[in-house]
């Protein structure tokens, strides 16, 4: 499948304890058309920052290294005015808190008019047209009214509607979702989840999901790319990953989940927690808290191992018995 998002060695670095540390490290994934990308990993992990380092939105004084290409387009190195046309027309962004990202004084309506006047040159009528079929076409009741409400009068779950009707509203070729349910009651997460099905397979778009939600991945994905302090640490099919996962942060992401755990017994959990970016180890990040650690693991950077076309860990304690 032919990639429309591709990033090598993307690097974000930040002050931190005197130094500039590497916050993304390295990562290197792609999106092909049609197909969604889940980026798993927990709170803190990097998966957010690495959105907005695609999108040439780190704050300053993070500085952003690595390629990225849009359609084979590098766009790392675009002029700031040629990424702004970018940013919002071929690649979208939903937030993870919409009540953050809209504007609290201004309807809702007006929003994605703007939105879509900023992108293509059509008079604000014919804006408001669309937006209200957008309205329409994510599931908001009664589209006309609501184009006229503000963020305030409205739940939730059609706020996020709204954001996505806004990143939608341009026809993007990529659609970065950041946690899009979060903090939503679980009959509106399995709404939102199948509105983002269905808008995927209606158009064709790739998206990167964020999510450190677990059930999610296996609702929507097709990829699942594991991050662990900034580096991706497992990645495959959504059927490799969460079916035969080979590395001992995802195992043990994956036995804490509650559903899998037997009545009665208690939850597995990952002993220890993450370590802060300056105490990071020198080697695999993971191996302070991981039991299969030996050696080479706290100096030495493991390579990926590939299990199969699609499927690669990060390892060594994996690549030793692929080697044996």
């Amino acid at each position: 499948m032919t990639a429309v998002l591709e990033v090598e060695g993307l690097t974000t670095r930040f002050p931190f304890s005197g130094r500039r540390v590497p916050i993304v490290d390295d990562v290197t994934l792609s999106v092909g058309r049609g197909q969604v990308l889940a980026l798993v990993g927990e709170s803190g992990c990097g998966k957010s920052m690495t959105a907005l380092s695609i999108l040439r939105l780190v704050p300053k004084p993070g500085s952003v290294d690595g390629v990225v290409r849009l359609d084979g387009r590098e766009i790392q190195s675009l002029p700031v005015s040629e990424m702004r046309q970018i940013r919002g027309h071929e690649i979208a962004m939903i937030f993870q808190e919409p009540m953050t990202s809209l504007n609290p004084v201004t309807t809702v309506g007006a929003q994605v008019v703007e939105a879509i006047r900023l992108h293509e040159k059509v008079r604000k009528p014919e804006a408001r047209g669309r937006a209200r079929d957008l309205f329409g076409q994510v599931g908001i009741p009664d589209p006309e009214a609501r184009l006229d409400a503000y963020p305030h009068q409205l739940s939730g779950g059609l706020k996020q509607r709204v954001m996505i009707a806004m990143a939608l509203s341009t026809r993007p070729k990529v659609l970065i979702a950041d946690e899009p349910s979060t903090a939503l009651d679980v009959t509106i997460q399995a709404q939102l989840l199948e509105l983002l099905r269905q808008i995927q397979r209606d158009t064709g778009m790739a998206i990167l999901l964020i999510t450190h939600d677990l059930g999610v991945v296996n609702e929507l994905s097709d990829h699942v790319a594991v991050m662990y302090a900034g580096r991706i640490i497992e990645e495959g099919t959504r059927e490799e990953v969460l079916g035969s996962a080979r590395h001992p942060y995802t195992t043990g992401l994956l036995r804490s989940i509650p559903a899998l755990a037997p009545r009665g017994e208690k939850l597995a959990e990952i002993p220890g927690v993450v370590p802060s970016p300056d105490q990071w180890p020198e080697g695999c990040r993971f191996a302070p808290r991981c039991a299969r650690a030996f050696d080479p693991c706290p100096e030495r950077v493991p390579r990926p191992s590939g299990l199969s076309d699609s499927h690669r860990v990060c390892c060594h304690a994996v690549a030793e018995e692929l080697a044996g």
